[in-house]
């Protein structure tokens, strides 16, 4: 595998982009590999792009930071333009299809550039609850840093408490991971 798997999730907060990242690197953890999480918030916690900083690989991890990511999630028109810096040609460049007006702000340099309409699939089939769900379900297909069961169980954990009161949540999370992971195979 060499080196790690290097992940950008950027949003506005509350998309739960962090929430995601979180149980990424769990379900890695889980899997033995390495892997390491840093936060980093807008300067309004509340309404400030929020991006999280992921790498997953199979040794020990140098630097928190990185300069180039692998894949970048953007899920706003915000995210989208704080996250071009961190593209290069090797980069994945996935952002939401229903974002408007940011045709001219996608990087170009970049290997690939998936619009995938996660927003829309929550809205018109799932519950907007599972957003940011139907995103980890779309890293995890075009990464592959973790296998999809992997990541369910990872998802079990972090919202097991939930299940039980309600259970209807873990099938609807489970349709929302399975969805994402669609949404990108389709254009990979």
């Amino acid at each position: 595998m060499g080196k790690a798997v290097k992940i950008i999730l950027a949003g506005e907060g509350g998309q739960g982009v962090q929430s995601v990242a979180e149980i990424i690197a769990e379900a890695a953890n889980e899997q033995g590999r390495e892997a390491l999480y840093i936060p980093n918030f807008g300067v309004e916690q509340r309404g400030g792009v929020s991006i999280a900083f992921l790498q997953i690989g199979d040794e020990k991890i140098g630097a928190p930071k990185f300069q180039t990511a692998d894949i970048v999630v953007a899920l706003s028109d915000r995210a989208v333009r704080r996250t071009a810096q961190y593209a290069g040609p090797q980069t994945v460049f996935v952002y939401d299809a229903g974002i408007a007006g940011v045709e001219n702000d996608i990087p170009r340099n970049v290997k690939k550039v998936l619009p995938i309409p996660a927003l829309q699939v929550a809205k018109e089939e799932l519950s907007p609850r599972v957003f940011n769900v139907i995103i980890m379900g779309a890293v995890v297909k075009a990464t592959n840093v973790v296998p999809m069961e992997g990541a369910k169980d990872a998802i079990e954990k972090k919202l097991g408490y939930k299940f039980e009161k309600a259970p209807q949540l873990r099938e609807l999370n489970f349709k929302a991971i399975e969805r994402g992971a669609e949404l990108v195979a389709d254009l990979l």
